[in-house]
């Protein structure tokens, strides 16, 4: 961002997240309250990227496996004969989801509970952050008052 912007800026999103990367602002009087709300979501962030990054390249990994091996039983090749590529119907391909959603059960279990316990914590930094705020502005209007 360029060094006047008072803003969070967001990218465009990821090839293997999806997700679109946040570069936050740092203001120049940025508390210690303020700066460990910025370094949550930051490396909240960065968690999150790293493990939808994985997951998404092992889902098309896996996907892509499954594909080949159905084609390989049928007798078909990846290409028919025009070059494009063969599919699968929604029946078997909700099979590959299926199995795929059931084999990372835990992993997401997991991921969506340290989700929720980040969100949460960010949430009640950010009241904090809002609350000091309020405070520090009703300091100042009784004082100019």
């Amino acid at each position: 961002p360029p060094a006047g912007s008072r803003s969070d800026w967001i990218g465009p999103p990821d090839r293997h997240s999806n997700l679109r990367p946040v570069v936050f602002h740092v203001p120049a009087n940025e508390s210690p309250l303020e700066r460990r709300l910025r370094e949550l979501r930051q490396e909240t962030q960065a968690w999150n990227q790293r493990f939808w990054a994985g997951q998404n390249v092992a889902f098309q990994r896996e996907k892509e496996e499954f594909v080949y091996s159905r084609l390989k039983a049928k007798g078909l090749e990846v290409r028919d004969e025009t070059g494009q590529k063969a599919t699968l119907n929604a029946e078997e391909m909700a099979d590959f989801y299926k199995d795929f959603l059931n084999k990372n059960f835990r992993k997401h279990m997991h991921y969506n509970r340290d989700w929720y316990k980040r969100n949460f914590t960010i949430t009640f930094l950010m009241g904090q952050v809002a609350l000091v705020r309020a405070l520090r502005w009703l300091r100042w209007k009784t004082k100019n008052v």
